[in-house]
Parts: structure tokens; C-alpha cells; sequence
């Protein structure tokens, strides 16, 4: 300090003082915001995953089954074919 202060001086200083501890309030308030909106995201992004992930595995499950329909039915023509041409031979 540079000798002595007035109270306007000192008035001055401390409404500086406030605002800069206003300003830092709202700064700190705005990050807590953030990273509770960013909280919020990382919620609904892991729901969406879980959700897709169980898609995907009823997906899975399907083409399993749809392969497996598949093979039954080719197998199934296969015999078909034979018995036709064991008729058609005779």
C-alpha cells in the first residue's frame, strides 16, 4: 500500500474485490452446470448403449435362427430332389 487510503479508496477496492468474487461465483456455478449437463449426456449415452447392445444381441439371436431355418430347408430340398429323381429314375 502506498500511504494512507480514503474510505472512498478503500469502498472501491472492496467492490472490486466483490465483483471479482461475483464474477468467480458465477464461473464456478457455470462449471458445475457443465459437468452436471456432461453427467447427464454420459447417463443417457450408457442407456443408449445398453439398449443398442441388447438389440444387437436379439439381433445376433435372430440370424442364428434364421441360419439354422436355412439349413433345415436346403437339407429339406436336397431330400426332395433326390426322392424326385429316385421316382423319375425308376
Amino acid at each position: 500500500m502506498n500511504g494512507p487510503q480514503t474510505l472512498s479508496q478503500v469502498f472501491d477496492r472492496l467492490d472490486k474485490a466483490l465483483s471479482a468474487l461475483d464474477d468467480a461465483v458465477d464461473r464456478s456455478a457455470e462449471i458445475r452446470r457443465e459437468y452436471s449437463d456432461a453427467e447427464e449426456e454420459v447417463q443417457r449415452l450408457n442407456a443408449d448403449r445398453a439398449r443398442l447392445a441388447e438389440e444387437l444381441d436379439a439381433s445376433e439371436a435372430r440370424a442364428v435362427r434364421l441360419e439354422d431355418v436355412n439349413k433345415e430347408v436346403s437339407r429339406r430340398l436336397v431330400t426332395a430332389m433326390e426322392t424326385i429323381r429316385a421316382v423319375l429314375d425308376r
